[in-house]
């Protein structure tokens, strides 16, 4: 199983090298070929979501001794994931000098006011972004508890039907055998009479 793992780590790195890469060029791009870079690199992004989720899932079957090094490492490459996607995000709203330029004129300094208002909108809207992208996660993480902890306890309840049948079952036996001692004892007391 770790091995499998260990292919999805490969997996990872190498999907993670070519979308930093391509992040680095999104802002230098423009027009129908920064679209086709973007949509390239979410689908790529996909992919990793779909690793990480695979890794998950080894991580589950791998045995108790060993899962703790196994988890912290997917730990990190989920953050690190987190951290494409911020990129990302940048990246598809960043322009290069010349993209700007190209689309605000070179007149400086009215549009370059304009440029640090928009880029502290952009970081307003994506700082919001982010916060609810973290509060959907927690919900869902906190929905995905709350389904495992109910699995838990009907199996536990399941368990503790089961104990009381076998409680039952040994009382009744319990009782059998008393009146049968009883029985037994009368039986022997009688004999020694006679």
């Amino acid at each position: 199983m770790s091995s499998d793992f260990e292919t999805y780590e490969q997996d990872f790195g190498t999907l993670t090298a070519d979308i930093t890469n391509k992040i680095g060029r999104i802002p230098k791009l423009a027009g129908e070929e920064k679209t086709q870079l973007v949509l390239n690199v979410d689908k790529q992004l996909e992919e990793v979501r779909e690793l990480l989720e695979q890794m998950d899932l080894e991580v589950r079957e791998i045995p108790i001794q060993s899962r703790g090094m196994y988890s912290s490492r997917l730990k990190s490459y989920k953050q690190e994931m987190e951290k494409l996607e911020k990129d990302f995000k940048r990246s598809r709203i960043a322009y290069s000098d010349e993209v700007r330029n190209e689309l605000l004129g070179d007149d400086g300094g009215s549009s370059e006011s304009q440029l640090i208002k928009l880029r502290e909108e952009r970081a307003h809207l994506l700082d919001n972004t982010e916060r609810l992208e973290r509060s959907s996660r927690r919900l869902e993480a906190g929905y995905q508890i709350a389904v495992e902890t109910e699995q838990v306890g009907q199996e536990i309840l399941t368990n503790l039907h089961s104990d009381r049948e076998k409680i039952q079952r040994s009382r009744d036996r319990l009782r059998e055998t008393d009146a049968n001692l009883g029985k037994s004892s009368r039986i022997l007391t009688s004999m020694l009479r006679r």
